[in-house]
């Protein structure tokens, strides 16, 4: 199966809505690798890698979210699959 990586970015109300732990949950369950964050702008940004139709499961959801989000776009540039991520997990460096 063709596998792909794709970096999102999600603007809207995305942040105090539990967007990431939903990413990071539907991700295990996909079995994605990558990362999420907020960004200090408002915006969550992620990482995803895996099988194509993971990853674009995935991209689906983030343009819906969580009950409670309001998205109001979603950047999507897809990249090279590089494997380098062993889990899907958040990271903490925005707010």
């Amino acid at each position: 199966m063709a596998k792909k990586r794709a970096h999102v970015f999600v603007s809207g109300w995305v942040q105090g809505v539990f967007f990431r732990t939903g990413t990071r949950d539907l991700a295990r369950q996909l079995g994605v690798t990558g990362w999420v964050r907020n960004l200090w702008d408002g915006r969550v940004e992620a990482v995803v890698e895996g099988e194509d139709w993971a990853v674009e499961q995935l991209v689906a959801w983030c343009r819906r979210g969580p009950r409670g989000a309001h998205v109001d776009d979603v950047d999507v540039t897809y990249e090279d699959y590089a494997g380098e991520y062993g889990t899907f997990s958040v990271v903490y460096s925005g707010p």
